[in-house]
């Protein structure tokens, strides 16, 4: 008996030994699951973090003021006055080209110039809107600059259709469109709740260019000469660029992972997608009334010195729908605002054919200027609430490649209806059909994002 206890004892020890051992292993084994698991985790936060922007709280909320800020915002207006306020003195470019330089080349061909030219502005916004995203403002800026500066001075030395073509027509209208690309995502950097003045402010430079330059290239030429006119807007270009370059710059870094530089996926938004839709529509017609009011007018027998003064008469009209829309969008929202402009902008496309008299004309001039400029000053304003600020030159840059399709198609058209009939009411039904198409989809557009019609939007 004794010989056997000792025996069982040790049996008792083994199998003990043998439980500690194995449950130090599932131990082991559960301290390697839980590891693996943790490490997961954070494999994932990892991946998760890598494709969020890092957060900045240094860089605080948006300014919404401030001297640097409103530096950026007159930078901004010096840039779209040397560019967009250019692109619309086209119109005085034209009338003298077929009168003198290019005597004998057809209106329509010579009117491809300022097509491509005025097309050109809103098409790079595509790439531009990205390379603003990834942190570039200064270089593009700098480098469109230099290149409008100098294809101005060479439009001087111009003497051939297809020298006007490229240096006016492609270079210039590709050179705007790289500084209009990258001004119109940076106001959004410096303003949130003051945005649509902002915007307001930046587009009062396209409306002093386009009452200016035409004015002054008509009166520089008849008393300078043509080549002189064209370096002496150079030298007035260089001063509005070199401003702009100095004070315009973002506020925020730019994204860490900036995607492909055409994001379809923003096409999946039915908001972003109807806005598209409506600016495409509104340029097939928005500028038929500011491209022909002067034109329609001396056909009538209106006296053509005067006519002249009536795109500049709307030019000049249009500072004020830019800067009151601007002030109300911030109260209102940006769609509240442009949908009526919209309408009545529409409405006065179709009135425009009958005006025959001086008074009528003028007062086309002058209520048109004021509801487009309206809805041009705040045309980015919706697409930048439709995302965060550190992607906004991608949404803004898409939403200007689809209203260059409309800007470069919209004239030819108004031009090949007015061919067609010989008079100017079928162009004023198209056209006022195309903006008030537009106007139903700036509806939908606010539907989409309120799920109703009430609301700030």
């Amino acid at each position: 008996m004794s010989a056997v206890q000792p025996e069982t004892t040790d049996r008792s020890e083994s199998s003990s030994t043998i439980n500690v051992e194995a449950s130090r292993r599932e131990s082991r084994g559960d301290e390697c699951e839980k590891k693996c698991v943790v490490d997961q985790e954070k494999q994932a936060v990892r991946s998760e973090v890598d494709n969020v922007d890092p957060p900045q709280p240094h860089y605080g909320e948006h300014p919404d003021g401030g001297l640097r800020a409103w530096l950026v915002v007159t930078g901004c207006a010096a840039g779209t006055c040397a560019t967009f306020g250019l692109v619309n003195a086209w119109g005085v470019f034209q009338a003298y080209y077929e009168e003198q330089i290019l005597a004998g080349t057809s209106p329509s061909t010579i009117a491809w110039i300022g097509s491509i030219q005025y097309a050109l502005i809103f098409l790079p916004g595509l790439v531009v809107g990205r390379i603003f995203d990834m942190g570039w403002t200064k270089t593009p800026l700098a480098l469109a600059s230099a290149v409008i500066v100098a294809v101005t001075f060479l439009t001087a030395e111009c003497t051939k259709y297809w020298h006007f073509l490229l240096c006016q027509g492609i270079a210039l209208g590709l050179a705007c469109g790289v500084i209009f690309g990258v001004l119109m995502g940076c106001p959004a950097h410096w303003f949130k709740r003051r945005l649509g003045f902002a915007l307001g402010i930046m587009a009062l430079g396209s409306s002093l260019g386009g009452t200016c330059f035409p004015i002054a290239v008509r009166n520089l030429v008849e008393t300078v000469g043509f080549k002189w006119t064209m370096r002496i807007l150079g030298f007035i270009e260089a001063a509005f660029l070199l401003f702009q370059v100095a004070t315009v710059e973002r506020r925020l870094p730019p994204k860490r992972r900036t995607g492909p530089f055409f994001d379809l996926t923003a096409f999946k938004s039915p908001q972003f997608s109807l806005y598209c839709a409506s600016s495409f529509l509104a340029f097939l017609g928005i500028y038929t009334v500011l491209t022909y009011i002067d034109v329609s007018a001396a056909s009538k027998g209106i006296d053509p010195n005067f006519s002249f003064y009536l795109l500049a008469i709307a030019n000049a009209c249009s500072a004020v729908g830019r800067l009151s829309g601007g002030l109300l969008a911030d109260r209102l929202g940006p769609l509240t605002v442009m949908t009526p402009a919209t309408f009545i902008a529409g409405i006065l496309t179709y009135a425009w054919p009958f005006a025959n008299s001086v008074g009528a004309n003028i007062a086309i001039a002058i209520i048109y200027g004021c509801s487009s400029g309206v809805y041009v000053s705040l045309l980015a304003a919706p697409v930048v609430r439709m995302g965060k600020t550190q992607d906004v030159g991608v949404r803004v840059g898409m939403s200007m490649t689809v209203v260059a399709v409309g800007a470069v198609a919209g004239p030819p058209i108004s031009g090949a209806i007015n061919a067609a009939t010989g008079a100017y009411t079928y162009t004023g039904v198209y056209a006022g059909t195309t903006v008030m198409v537009a106007c139903c989809f700036l509806v939908a557009t606010r539907i989409a994002i309120l799920g109703g019609l009430r609301g700030k939007c």
